[in-house]
């Protein structure tokens, strides 16, 4: 999608702007759910934050951090932010600032001064690598290259302006290609009939036949599977995950009612949902900030981190129905919501492979960290 740009406006932090409009996009949201479509009014109102451009490479007119670290820390909390709101606009902005960190490693001069452009009248990007056999291939012709093949689940297909993908040529790695997003003729979400993360429309996106230039392709051969960047970015979705973790803690706290808060079983249930939920919180927040140093073992706290996540997930979700009981299910409930969006998106493929990933490099090695190893 492309919007017109809004000025900035007061506060003029990420992490403020990104609050302010939290109750718009938890009203957006509820409307979203109930009728999904692409979150059309939700996406203006992160426009109108500016919160777009704030992650996008500098040259492109996003903010300057001082380095790595402080830039994922403000990250971390605009993501947890978002997704408190909205998980499904969470999960959409998070592609896009995925979209944007690919630009910032691997965008020329010129693409990055396009993004730029595209930026400054509100578009939004997204990252599609998830495809059905035999795969998106870039082929050379006559006239150019081409695309033959679709995308599957494609977060946004045929709402966002633009989306980052990856191809197969004919010869070496995968590359890098930027494709327009937003042909309806190209989406099809007729199988996205889910019971949450409904207004992400993440359907089947074709791009048979999109005729390419050189301008199109980002970075070289192989440039999105490089570690660690490519498995420790997970910590991005467990920000937003964790948000919507955040957001069910916060929910279930206000339906508890004086009964319950007076009775001691249930306010066990609460603690161990809230040691569950700031553990989960810890994980992640460390796991920024490896990613941010390109730290070598990365991948393995990225690893550990998502199942950290997604168990902190499930035991508060069902703390949560047993401490709220029949409201926890009742549609238009904003509890119900939450738990809907979180079944689905804490479904993330191979946990079991991941999980015995980390295991393995812990085994070899303490990956927390020389300066506090263990072993």
């Amino acid at each position: 999608m492309t919007l017109s740009r809004h000025p900035r406006s007061s506060p003029d932090t990420p992490a403020a702007r990104a609050g302010a409009i939290t109750p718009t996009l938890v009203a957006l949201g509820t409307r979203y759910d109930a009728v999904p479509v692409f979150p059309v009014e939700s996406m203006k109102a992160l426009a109108a934050a500016d919160l777009h451009r704030t992650f996008a490479p500098p040259e492109s007119g996003g903010d300057a951090f001082d380095d790595g670290v402080s830039r994922h820390q403000c990250l971390l909390n605009v993501l947890r932010i978002i997704g408190r709101a909205d998980l499904s606009v969470g999960r959409l902005y998070e592609g896009h600032v995925n979209a944007l960190a690919l630009f910032g490693w691997y965008g020329s001069a010129a693409q990055k001064a396009d993004l730029g452009h595209s930026l400054a009248q509100g578009a939004f990007y997204g990252v599609w690598a998830t495809e059905p056999q035999p795969g998106v291939q870039l082929h050379d012709g006559n006239e150019g290259s081409a695309l033959a093949g679709a995308k599957s689940f494609a977060t946004g297909a045929g709402g966002l302006a633009y989306a980052v993908i990856t191809a197969q040529p004919e010869q070496g790695e995968r590359r890098l290609v930027v494709v327009r997003a937003d042909d309806p003729n190209r989406a099809d979400l007729s199988q996205w009939r889910v019971r949450g993360m409904r207004a992400t429309g993440s359907g089947f996106y074709d791009l048979t036949g999109m005729i390419l230039d050189p301008s199109h392709l980002l970075g070289l051969p192989g440039d999105y599977d490089r570690e660690p960047r490519f498995t420790t970015g997970a910590w991005r979705f467990t920000a937003v995950q964790l948000g919507g973790i955040e957001a069910l803690l916060t929910e279930t706290r206000l339906a508890m009612s004086d009964a319950a808060r007076a009775d001691p079983l249930q306010r066990a249930k609460f603690a161990d949902a809230v040691a569950a939920t700031r553990t989960a919180y810890l994980w992640v927040r460390e796991c920024s900030v490896r990613a941010a140093c390109n730290d070598g073992d990365g991948p393995a706290f990225a690893r550990m981190t998502r199942g950290i996540v997604e168990r902190a997930g499930l035991d508060v979700m069902e703390l949560t129905a047993r401490i709220a009981g029949t409201r926890s299910a009742m549609d238009g409930q904003r509890i119900d919501k939450i738990i809907r969006d979180l079944s689905l998106y804490l479904r993330q493929g191979g946990p079991d492979y991941a999980r015995d990933q980390a295991a393995l490099s812990w085994l070899d090695h303490d990956a927390w960290g020389a300066e506090d190893a263990l072993w």
